[in-house]
């Protein structure tokens, strides 16, 4: 394994851009053959998976973050759960995957879909993870019968400072269609859940609060606010802590459609639903997510705060 060590001092940083106070940042970024350690002070923020793993040959996956850390060292998410073993970490996909009218895969449960991340790396001037990957399909070849790119997406994940009691994360995901008539879609059933996703762990007193106070989860999907905090007994000594996710403002709609599960199963800001829609093969499609990791309690203003600095 080889190491790579940055140290960025963050001397003047703008609302926009970092959210958190000034302060001194060594970010870590190290490197392996299955992906890429993120760290802070030596201290695990999270894991990219690059390369493809799997359980036994079955489930194959790539392209997503786990483990996620919580500020006290906590693991928070979880691969290959036994209730749905396709779930993994934080990850973005969809069900429907359709050239014109070809179902090509299932990305969603893992079926006849690969991710090729053919570059992966840290940069130090921004403190950022950015990724370059292929989606391929069996059921998309040349005449050799080589699966072939339909899909290239680029996504970069900003890790900022971590406060006293929070850490923000801020994912961009941006795709371009490589064939024309390229369609993504949600689960085919009401509840179209699909896109950025959290499985996280769940303890029984998970609660969820977005901006009009406590929000009950629903079979399908419960119409909320452009962000979501979801807590409960998360951290190492069985305290408070939680994950608040939230939509750009700037996202394709919808952005305040949400599957939500108290039990077995991920947290999802559905996007696009049900229908499937097009993915240009000339201007990306753009999706940004805002990750706030927290220690004990993290207020209603404060939340309200840092989304507004996504805009």
């Amino acid at each position: 394994m080889k190491y790579y060590t940055y140290l960025l001092l963050l001397v003047l940083l703008s609302a926009c851009d970092q959210p958190v106070s000034l302060s001194a940042q060594a970010l870590t970024f190290e490197y392996s053959e299955d992906g890429v350690w993120v760290k802070e002070n030596d201290e695990r923020i999270f894991f990219y998976q690059q390369k493809t793993k799997s359980q036994n040959g079955e489930y194959p996956r790539a392209n997503y973050v786990h483990p996620l850390y919580g500020l006290d060292g906590t693991v928070l998410t979880e691969d290959f759960p036994e209730d749905h073993l396709h779930h993994r970490g934080i990850f973005w996909t969809w069900h429907q995957v359709l050239i014109g009218d070809k179902r090509i895969g299932d990305a969603w449960t893992c079926e006849n879909i690969s991710w090729d991340v053919y570059e992966v790396g840290g940069k130090q001037e921004d403190s950022t993870l950015y990724t370059k990957t292929h989606w391929k399909s069996p059921n998309w070849t040349d005449e050799q019968g080589e699966p072939q790119p339909f899909l290239a997406e680029e996504t970069s994940i900003k890790i900022h400072s971590a406060t006293e009691n929070y850490r923000v994360l801020d994912f961009k995901i941006s795709l371009l269609a490589l064939v024309p008539d390229l369609k993504i879609g949600g689960s085919e059933d009401v509840k179209g859940y699909g896109g950025f996703s959290v499985r996280m762990k769940l303890p029984e007193d998970l609660k969820f609060t977005s901006t009009n106070g406590a929000v009950t989860a629903q079979t399908e999907a419960v119409e909320a606010g452009p962000w979501m905090d979801m807590s409960g007994s998360l951290a190492a000594d069985g305290g408070s802590a939680g994950i608040v996710v939230m939509a750009h403002p700037d996202n394709p709609s919808p952005v305040d459609q949400w599957i939500l599960r108290t039990k077995n199963s991920m947290q999802n800001p559905v996007y696009p639903g049900q229908e499937p829609v097009l993915v240009s093969d000339k201007e990306s499609t753009v999706l940004r997510y805002r990750l706030v990791v927290y220690q004990g309690e993290i207020t209603e203003q404060e939340v309200n705060n840092l989304y507004k600095k996504t805009k």
